[in-house]
């Protein structure tokens, strides 16, 4: 294995693709977080994407040649992390599995699955991270599926939440069913996927939540849409955006962009 940090503090920023194109912010947020918990932040240029969607529409030849990739990419890193459960679980959960038939690639997508983390459980886990930021208003919290199913995120963003002074948490009902969005699958199944936002949608309006949070962008792109298109005025935010202080809230008779 090569050699990395003596401090062992280097964490590389998977950034992800929709960060990436769609709201940069949430990257910017998440390099705040981690460099306040005393740690050095790089975003390798090189990186691309994770390979997610070839895998999940049967192209393991694909997947696995943008996993090999990755691997090089963030073999140097102490830490990987990034602002996406889906992201991360691809990495920790089947990048092993492409390589069932060469030891040496499998050896290296294990130990860069063991050195990779969902964001909200790197700043829990392993920077014991005190956060120090206020948010006056209500939110409700949406449990992205693969965080939730693949690593187990479900108090990691809680407990980060709790600390924020001002915030107050409504839960809304079923907040761990999926939203629809899954990638490819709302665009094989629009209806089915349509029909299940709008059930979560409706959800979010019964919590009476200024805000709904979450910890996967494609789910709040996902929920975003839908509450644009029933004209619902729920702010939509990566609970990073939060907890670094990157959200203002509007004043009273001001709405959000």
């Amino acid at each position: 294995m090569p050699d990395r940090t003596k401090n062992n503090n280097r964490v590389g920023l998977l950034v992800t693709c929709l960060v990436d194109l769609f709201r940069p912010n949430v990257g910017f947020a998440a390099v705040k977080l981690i460099e306040q918990a005393g740690f050095e932040v790089d975003v390798p240029s090189a990186q691309t994407c994770c390979g997610q969607p070839a895998y999940n529409s049967g192209d393991a030849k694909s997947a696995a040649a943008v996993a090999r990739h990755v691997i090089r990419t963030f073999e140097n890193y102490d830490y990987v992390v990034a602002p996406s459960g889906s992201c991360i679980g691809m990495i920790k959960e089947h990048y092993p599995r492409l390589f069932e038939s060469d030891f040496d690639l499998k050896t290296k997508a294990e130990d860069l699955a063991q050195r990779t983390y969902e964001l909200t459980t790197f700043l829990v886990q392993v920077c014991k991270l005190k956060v120090n930021t206020t948010f006056n208003a209500t939110v409700t919290y949406h449990d992205s599926c693969a965080g939730l199913r693949e690593l187990g995120v479900k108090n990691q963003p809680r407990m980060l939440l709790s600390q924020v002074e001002g915030l107050k948490l409504n839960e809304m009902e079923d907040s761990e069913v999926c939203c629809g969005f899954g990638g490819t699958f709302c665009v094989k199944y629009p209806d089915i996927s349509e029909r299940m936002v709008s059930e979560k949608t409706n959800n979010i309006k019964k919590a009476k939540a200024d805000f709904i949070l979450g910890g996967d962008l494609g789910c709040l792109l996902n929920i975003a849409g839908r509450i644009k298109r029933e004209s619902g005025e729920t702010q939509v935010f990566h609970v990073a955006e939060v907890l670094a202080g990157m959200v203002t809230i509007p004043a009273i008779g001001e709405k959000s962009e």
